[in-house]
């Protein structure tokens, strides 16, 4: 295999390049009901289920640091419900190079809550 060493990117037909920095250093795609599996990856080697509507990420690639950005997403409970659901860092296990560990909530809750459909991306420098 061989690497491309570059600043700046621009796809075929885009007017506009951007920084290489700016890329996705890792995405998921992954079920977090029962069995939690991934479904699609990059970048991810591994998820620890922690318990209902708690994992963590463990990065294939490691971060250069822990002061990376993630955000995730998860399905709604229903189109009728007054309550969502959402997927945030874990308030007591701060990310480090190598992992970030992540709930996902129900808003009308303090509980977490084991959710089918869980995407997350993380934006940050690879060691």
């Amino acid at each position: 295999m061989s690497t491309l060493t570059v600043t700046s990117i621009k796809k075929t037909g885009e007017t506009a390049s951007r920084d290489a920095s700016g890329v996705a250093a890792a995405w998921v795609n992954f079920n977090g009901t029962g069995t939690v599996a991934i479904r699609d990856s990059v970048n991810v080697s591994s998820l620890s289920d922690n318990g209902a509507g708690d994992f963590t990420l463990n990065w294939l690639n490691n971060m250069s640091g822990a002061n990376y950005s993630v955000t995730g997403t998860t399905e709604a409970f229903s189109i009728t419900s007054t309550s969502t659901a959402v997927i945030g860092i874990k308030a007591s296990t701060l990310p480090s190079a190598s992992s970030v560990s992540m709930t996902t909530n129900r808003t009308s809750a303090t509980a977490t809550v084991e959710m089918a459909i869980n995407l997350a991306v993380a934006h940050g420098d690879l060691a």
